[in-house]
């Protein structure tokens, strides 16, 4: 029989914390978030922090969140996570620049859990934001999907991007 990824399910009391330098490599990881993920503190303590990056996650996402933390504001989204024995976990995520003295040293990191009815409508845009990243190169998949997620958001819903995640996780409280 095949081996089928479970969600993993929390309360959504909790949050998942972390630390990153500027890199993206982890410096601090709460007990949740290695509990959740399965992974032991040594095994997250100076890795990537795509190293619980799922693959249906789509590129656009991570190239706005990028974007969003270079001009120093915070990025809002859901995310699709991986654990360590190849499950996953959905979470709201709140990315910020963490900065000293005026420089932006990391990022911090703070997830919740992500509302079910949340997670079915983000999963349909993931999808297809996933078919337009498909045939296009490395350096054009994220951005051009990243395009068409703005673009449908605005014009399906007539608000941007994090108005729309925010009101989404709202939305289902």
């Amino acid at each position: 029989m095949p081996v089928v990824a479970k969600n993993i399910t929390f309360s959504d009391k909790i949050l998942i914390v972390s630390k990153t330098d500027l890199r993206g490599n982890i410096t601090y990881a709460n007990r949740h978030f290695m509990r959740i993920s399965n992974f032991p503190e040594t095994a997250l303590l100076g890795k990537p922090h795509n190293i619980i990056r799922h693959a249906d996650m789509p590129r656009g996402v991570y190239y706005a969140m990028w974007k969003t933390l270079k001009s120093r504001q915070e990025f809002f989204g859901f995310v699709k996570n991986l654990t360590s024995d190849g499950d996953y976990y959905w979470v709201f995520a709140n990315v910020t620049p963490d900065v000293v003295n005026g420089k932006v040293e990391g990022f911090f990191s703070v997830r919740r859990k992500a509302p079910e009815a949340a997670v079915k409508a983000i999963e349909a845009i993931y999808a297809e934001m996933r078919k337009k990243e498909a045939g296009l190169s490395a350096d054009t998949a994220a951005s051009s999907s990243w395009k068409w997620l703005s673009e449908h958001i605005e014009s399906q819903h007539g608000v941007s991007y994090d108005e729309f995640v925010l009101g989404l996780y709202e939305q289902y409280l």
